[in-house]
């Protein structure tokens, strides 16, 4: 028999009928999305309590509550917390290296890892700084190698207290070449391994692709090359503050060894090799 008054108008989910169906997704890292609010799009750079940051083409970073109110490819989504994995074998650490079991902190030895800069160390502590406080090997930074010769003489390593020094832009012909060799003529040269990788600075050995290029951009050598890369991503570079803000910004792409050049991950490798190697 025909209802002839129709069917009940608040049957079913009447309250949300005819509203935009939302997908549930999780904030994973480098996930882009735009909030619909106010048209920012960027990637997911970090989740932290309720609220998501999300860096733009430009490397502006804005932060946004979770939930809905974002959008994918014009549809709406509800952005969610990554959900946890739980490992099903040994733990790695960021530079592949299978984690050691839990331990007491093991004193340091008295061989060492010198880097030039403190950019060079921070990124060293990130991906293999597991395996370096397991081995007990510090690394220090030099800020720069002009005088690493006189450093080398001064601190006389031994068999039992090897250095390994990693250098930028270590290519034949080069000032920095020199000044290995000098170091590996010397009388502490057995004792030393000097490894180098061919970028112009270390903020080259990240992947171009985790920052969202093909490739680094060109710089002109009649212009600082750190203040020149943050010029072609269109970030400040006045000051000393703006070059550590931007590096930052780089580091932060960085999570384990796939995000390197292979041509610096071999390289320390090879020191930590050489500076643990038993006696």
């Amino acid at each position: 028999m025909d209802d002839r008054y129709g069917s009940d108008v608040l049957a079913g989910d009447w309250r949300n009928r005819g509203k935009p169906q939302h997908t549930t997704v999780e904030a994973v890292r480098d996930l882009v999305v735009e909030d619909a609010g106010s048209g920012w799009c960027g990637a997911v750079v970090r989740v932290e309590g309720r609220r998501v940051e999300l860096e733009d083409y430009s490397g502006a970073v804005r932060a946004f509550p979770l939930g809905k109110g974002f959008m994918i490819d014009g549809k709406p989504v509800e952005l969610v917390h990554p959900k946890k994995t739980v490992a099903s074998g040994p733990r790695r650490t960021a530079s592949g290296s299978f984690a050691a079991p839990e331990q007491r902190a093991r004193v340091a030895r008295q061989s060492r890892i010198y880097v030039e800069g403190r950019h060079d160390a921070e990124l060293v502590e990130k991906v293999w700084g597991d395996d370096l406080r397991a081995e007990g090997v510090v690394v220090e930074y030099l800020g720069g190698i002009d005088d690493l010769d006189a450093i080398i003489k001064d601190a006389a390593p031994t068999r039992e207290a090897r250095i390994g020094v990693l250098v930028d832009h270590l290519v034949p012909g080069s000032k920095e070449s020199r000044i290995a060799e000098t170091v590996n003529a010397g009388p502490h040269g057995k004792n030393v391994l000097i490894v180098g990788h061919p970028f112009i600075d270390i903020w080259q050995s990240v992947l171009p692709e985790r920052l969202g290029i093909s490739r680094w951009p060109e710089v002109p050598r009649s212009i600082e090359w750190k203040k020149g890369i943050c010029r072609a991503f269109g970030w400040p570079h006045e000051d000393q503050a703006d070059i550590a803000r931007a590096w930052k910004r780089i580091l932060s792409r960085v999570s384990q060894y796939t995000d390197l050049e292979p041509e610096l991950l071999g390289r320390v490798e090879q020191l930590i090799d050489f500076v643990t190697e038993p006696i």
